[in-house]
């Protein structure tokens, strides 16, 4: 297999992967509906009745366009201003002193932020590569 062939794959397998971690909770929060908007409320995120069915759309959308390899930039750019928005409100390890779930926040939020560096170097890809 030719380098030129490898990184077609590779971008191909990290835009889905990236794709389904959003798709996959978006759809998941479609049929948790309620227990989302209680923490969503529990977290005291602001205007959470609004705020869940927007994320759900963001995410169903925006992942779809990322594994279909439409609008990648627009799509890349909205899911990390998400993931920044959803580590504010929901992985807020700094409220949770003395909290055993305090590590758990703190690696969900760490890990967010690798994700919103994937995102983000994705934004950089043309939709197709001058191959």
């Amino acid at each position: 297999m030719n380098i030129i062939k490898l990184d077609q794959f590779s971008l191909i397998l990290g835009r889905s992967l990236l794709g389904l971690y959003f798709l996959i909770p978006g759809l998941t929060k479609i049929f948790n509906y309620s227990d989302t908007l209680t923490l969503m409320e529990s977290k005291d995120v602001p205007l959470a009745e609004i705020a869940l069915p927007l994320t759900i759309l963001i995410q169903v959308i925006f992942s779809s366009s990322l594994m279909l390899n439409k609008y990648l930039r627009l799509s890349s750019l909205i899911l990390a201003t998400l993931t920044v928005l959803i580590n504010i409100y929901i992985h807020d390890f700094w409220n949770l002193i003395d909290d055993p779930a305090q590590g758990h926040e703190l690696q969900n939020f760490i890990k967010n932020l690798a994700i919103m560096a994937g995102l983000i170097i994705l934004s950089t890809k043309e939709k197709t590569e001058n191959y």
